[in-house]
């Protein structure tokens, strides 16, 4: 893998960029930043760009991975990760749509994650849902299908098992969290 991945952006309608064009950046110390204020860290790993949405002022670190690449082969939305505006995914975080096996084959669905979203460091994230406000903390990891609702904290070294409704303004920790 190259430490400079080819990542650009495009404006499209209702002010979120699609990764899949062309279009003017500036480099920094982090990495690329972008016209809508996106920064990208050039040590981050985004695979099927063309698959991800990025709202404003998101921040992707170094080291990160987003698998964009995971998707359905047939008919569907083209869209598999989507991220909100102010977004911070943390160092060696990795990022992959929830998937089922049916009859052999990986049937993989989107990703939804809200605005002011922060994934700290060394975490797993395989849920179908995340709301606005949520602090998901470090060496965490996030079951397929877990769908976290607004101003959730989920803390530090917690295992969110598959599945798992974790409600509006709840504190979940623990191994496997309660």
């Amino acid at each position: 893998m190259s430490s400079h991945p080819t990542i650009y952006y495009n404006k499209v309608s209702g002010g979120y960029t699609k990764l899949n064009a062309q279009l003017n950046s500036q480099s920094s110390s982090l990495g690329r930043i972008y016209r809508n204020g996106n920064k990208v860290s050039r040590r981050a790993t985004i695979a099927g760009p063309q698959n991800i949405i990025l709202g404003g002022k998101t921040i992707i670190a170094s080291g990160a991975i987003i698998r964009g690449d995971l998707r359905r082969t047939g008919s569907g939305s083209a869209v598999v990760i989507s991220l909100g505006r102010y977004c911070l995914i943390s160092e060696q975080c990795i990022m992959r749509p929830p998937y089922k096996t049916y009859r052999g084959n990986f049937n993989y669905y989107p990703m939804k994650v809200g605005d002011h979203v922060h994934i700290g460091a060394n975490t797993v994230v395989e849920a179908a849902t995340i709301g606005n406000h949520v602090d998901i903390g470090k060496n965490c990891v996030i079951g397929k299908f877990t769908i976290i609702k607004d101003c959730a904290k989920i803390e530090d070294n917690s295992i969110v098992p598959p599945n798992t409704v974790i409600p509006a303004l709840a504190r979940f920790g623990g191994s496997p969290g309660e």
